[in-house]
């Protein structure tokens, strides 16, 4: 049986209400042997008393040894096996602006990068310029003209945009064209299958007359296309869980994500404080929050092992907030690890408490990568998280007789 055909027939309706905190990227490593992760550096008493009435574990975004994108571990968390649904960032970005996806149409996340006289990336972010200049040049795009195919290009946020082509005949089967490295120019656009070489030609048409178009920028002089999909198709949370839900988000990508899946986007906050603002204010209307804070994430790309110790303190610092409230289910996790070592999302478990007045606790006296090895969630795929949400929260009846 389908995980959301056995949801459907199991849901029970009551009055509880379900939290999911989601510091992105979350799970660290120590610099050197033998030392501290992030999150083992920081001072977190909140998350440390709330481990110690709840249950800990690691949760697996994918597979063991799998590295995820952001949407795989988002799509895990909101209990989408991420090998069953497969959703290209491209239609993740464009949904998290509002962009409505026809059938057909293939979406691209693109990012502004530095090229250096050889054309070879010296910044993938270019800098992460502002959003008022990224917006600027994301419309002097949209000069580029290519005969046969209509070609939206819409700002996101920082160095971020979309692009999304629309003609006759388009698959996005197409490879990255951002090679994660410095030193080396931008990949071409590679067809994975017969059905979008078009697609393929067109995306290096594109960046072809584009590049041109940003050729005299300091910083943006340069670009790369990541994610090319369609749009998705996801039975939404009110249908498979029985929950009326909500996202407190502040990236497009996240509300994107979210709204696949069926949740309202709520508020227009831009801080972590101002996302608890919305959560207080519509703590009535909804049966489920998912709450998405960005920069641990951000951090541990950046490599800044001291920048992300700042914000999981800034993280800890709301989570009496959140405790305030007395959802029935508080869950912390992340999508993925980011640790700053690597300067890039990683395989490892990421940290998980849960939290209710029925959950089993367990020895975990605080909330770190080496204390959540012992809890008694143990080690579990992400896309499970969602039934224990359910049934500590009563949401679940018995299966069988």
């Amino acid at each position: 049986m389908d995980m959301h055909d056995l949801t459907r027939e199991l849901q029970v309706k009551n009055d509880s209400k379900i939290v999911l905190l989601v510091a992105d990227g979350l799970g660290g490593l120590p610099l050197t042997s033998g030392g501290k992760t992030e999150l083992e550096t920081a001072h977190t008493p909140n998350l440390d008393e709330l481990a110690k009435r709840g249950v800990c574990g690691g949760s697996i975004p994918v597979k063991p040894g799998i590295t995820p994108g952001s949407g795989p571990g988002h799509l895990g968390l909101f209990g989408y096996d991420p090998l069953e649904y497969r959703i290209g960032r491209g239609a993740l970005e464009a949904t998290g602006i509002g962009f409505e996806l026809l059938e057909g149409d293939v979406a691209a996340r693109g990012n502004f990068c530095t090229l250096d006289a050889g054309g070879n990336i010296s910044d993938r972010r270019a800098g992460r310029i502002g959003s008022d200049e990224s917006a600027g040049l994301t419309v002097r795009m949209r000069d580029v003209k290519i005969p046969g195919v209509r070609i939206f290009v819409e700002p996101v946020k920082e160095h971020r945009f979309v692009v999304v082509f629309r003609g006759e005949g388009l698959e996005g089967d197409v490879h990255d064209t951002d090679p994660q490295l410095t030193g080396v120019p931008p990949l071409k656009p590679r067809a994975l299958n017969q059905g979008s070489e078009q697609t393929a030609t067109i995306a290096h048409e594109f960046i072809q007359q584009a590049t041109k178009l940003l050729s005299g920028e300091k910083k943006a002089n340069g670009l790369t296309l990541r994610g090319f999909s369609g749009k998705p198709n996801l039975a939404p949370y009110r249908e498979v869980y029985g929950l009326k839900a909500a996202a407190i988000a502040v990236y497009p990508m996240y509300k994107g994500l979210a709204r696949l899946v069926g949740m309202e986007i709520v508020g227009k906050a831009q801080t972590l404080s101002e996302q608890i603002d919305v959560l207080e204010q519509e703590w009535q209307h909804y049966d489920f929050f998912f709450i998405h804070f960005k920069y641990t994430d951000s951090t541990g790309e950046d490599g800044d092992f001291a920048a992300k110790v700042q914000r999981i303190e800034e993280f800890d610092a709301v989570i009496p907030r959140v405790t305030a409230l007395k959802p029935s289910v508080l869950i912390v996790t992340g999508d993925h690890s980011t640790p700053s070592f690597l300067k890039s999302h990683s395989w490892h478990p990421v940290p998980t408490l849960l939290a209710s007045d029925c959950c089993r606790t367990d020895d975990v006296q605080e909330f770190s990568e080496s204390a959540c090895v012992r809890g008694g969630l143990g080690q579990f795929e992400a896309k499970y998280l969602m039934l224990l949400a359910l049934a500590n929260a009563g949401r679940l009846s018995k299966f069988g007789a």
